[in-house]
């Protein structure tokens, strides 16, 4: 090949490389500075290879998945109109149950610890029955209630008789312990009993209004007769004595309940009795 050849190639070489970088904008610089800048980096990047953006710029991440709701208990049992309680289908509860109330809490820690370490021990379930002006008093106890998974139920704000209240009077009573629990736990009883077992139609409807389930009891301790310093034998042996099944038992928050109630418990169990969860009742005023 001769000089002259190679020359040419050499030239048609640096004219192709040249073309080459004037058709490159991004490559081509005027004393250091780019003469056609390319877009904004951000611009251009696809979706996938963008990195979410942290909380710290403002941008909160995606929320966790929200908590199940809790589990609701399949109903079970329902309330005759002498206020005892019959399964719905044998096959699945025993008719040989009893329900465990307490009147009149909460007011005295030592004995609301023992009762419901008591009830754990068993794995039995109770409504305590609650006066509102006690929870105005103590409202960590009716927590306390709450949280070791007991049913709280609404037993009028002063204890007064309300058969002999106006209607007015009685609505109160039902409805400022209603809003009480709710405003501490939550969620409102479904159960009502009238202190001393004192309701006439009006308490029943007020009750009603309010989608509680009225009761008195079928079964009675007597422990609101006995005086300090109480027998817990006589507790025990007034509840057997009327023992039947779907027995509503009522109780109180008294030392000598609290007292009696490991001892009651056991005796029922030896007859083969065993313990209604209030959140198994049907509801249905």
């Amino acid at each position: 090949m001769t000089k002259a050849t190679m020359n040419t190639i050499c030239a048609v070489f640096a004219l192709t490389a040249l073309l080459t970088s004037c058709s490159s904008p991004s490559k081509l610089t005027v004393g250091g500075v780019n003469a056609h800048p390319s877009a904004d980096a951000s611009a251009v990047q696809s979706p996938a290879s963008r990195q979410t953006p942290s909380t710290s710029e403002g941008i909160s991440p995606t929320p966790a998945e929200p908590s199940p709701s809790p589990q609701v208990k399949a109903v079970q049992y329902k309330m005759t109109s002498v206020y005892r309680f019959v399964p719905i289908d044998q096959t699945n509860a025993s008719k040989k149950a009893v329900l465990l109330t307490f009147d009149d809490a909460p007011h005295n820690e030592e004995v609301i610890n023992s009762l419901l370490d008591t009830l754990d021990k068993h794995k039995a379930k109770a409504i305590f029955f609650v006066n509102g002006y006690r929870v105005k008093q103590h409202p960590d106890l009716l927590k306390l209630i709450h949280d070791r998974g007991q049913t709280i139920g609404n037993h009028s704000w002063d204890h007064i008789d309300l058969k002999k209240e106006e209607p007015a009077k009685v609505e109160s009573q039902i409805a400022d312990v209603q809003a009480e629990v709710k405003a501490l736990i939550g969620k409102e009883p479904v159960f009502f009993r009238p202190p001393y077992g004192s309701g006439g139609d009006t308490v029943k409807q007020a009750a009603k209004n309010h989608g509680m389930l009225f009761m008195t009891w079928s079964n009675g301790s007597l422990d609101w007769e006995q005086k300090a310093p109480g027998d817990p034998d006589k507790v025990i042996s007034n509840v057997l004595k009327q023992l039947h099944p779907g027995a509503n038992i009522l109780m109180h928050e008294l030392k000598w309940t609290a007292a009696a109630l490991d001892g009651l418990l056991t005796k029922l169990e030896e007859k083969g009795y065993s313990f209604i969860d209030p959140e198994t009742i049907m509801i249905s005023p």
